[in-house]
Parts: C-alpha cells; structure tokens; sequence
C-alpha cells in the first residue's frame, strides 16, 4: 500500500527576491502525517540558497482552491486561468506563487487515496507522538 506520494508541479514566482520566475516545487503527503502536506522549493528560488519546505493543512490547499483560505502563513486562493495563488508569509518577506489548480487538484486526489478526507485521525500515531513529545522531560 502507497503511504507517501509526491509530485512535481511548475510554478511561477510572482513576488520573491531572486530572479527566477518559474521553478519546480515538489508535494508530499505522507500517511503518518495525515493532515498535512508538504510543498518544497528548490535552492535557487529561495533566499537562503537552500532548499525550503513549508508544512501546512491539506484542507487548507483544498479549501483555496476554491475559494480564499487562510489567515497565518500560508494563504490559497483562487486566481482565474486555471491558476491558484499560494501565499507565504515568513519575517523576512512575502513569496506569491501562482499554480495550476488542476495539477494541485491531481496532487489532492492522490492523496485522498491514501488518507480520505475526514479519515485523517484514523492515521494517527499518538502513542508515538506522545512519546516524541515527552522525550527528554523526565
């Protein structure tokens, strides 16, 4: 059974301090984690000059798809042409990245199948996550 899927999917920088405009960023979702999915950017798009991923809600990306979501880090929205806006707001700036809504639609799919929607806490390890969190307490 598949328990990780990853993707790669174009996108166009709007908003960003280097000069690139269009880089491949790579999804993953991973059963253990189940609500949440993982979007990576490679080195040169980033300002650190190291590859960066950002951690967020699965629903968060679902729900902006359709419609504006989000009001921390991360926000999604809908743009027009086929395209959603994925936001990422960190101290050191603002990056805007346009998608293709339906690449990002292929990519929540494939994760459907792994996790379904509103099966999430059948997922979860909290036995594990008990113990990661109380390591080093006593």
């Amino acid at each position: 059974m598949i328990t990780v899927i990853e993707q790669a999917v174009e996108a166009r920088l709007v908003a960003t301090a280097p000069k690139v405009e269009t880089v491949p960023v790579t999804l993953r979702y991973d059963r253990s984690d189940p609500f949440a999915l993982h979007m990576a950017f490679p080195a040169p798009a980033t300002l650190e000059g190291i590859e960066v991923s950002w951690t967020f809600a699965r629903d968060l990306l679902t729900t902006g798809l359709d419609r504006p979501a989000g009001h921390g880090d991360v926000r999604v929205r809908p743009y027009g042409g086929g395209r959603t806006v994925v936001e990422f707001h960190a101290p050191e700036g603002v990056a805007i990245v346009l998608m293709d809504t339906v690449a990002l639609r292929r990519f929540l799919d494939r994760s459907c199948t792994v996790v379904p929607p509103g099966m999430e806490h059948l997922y979860l390890d909290m036995d594990h996550s008990l113990a990661e969190l109380m390591r080093g307490t006593c």
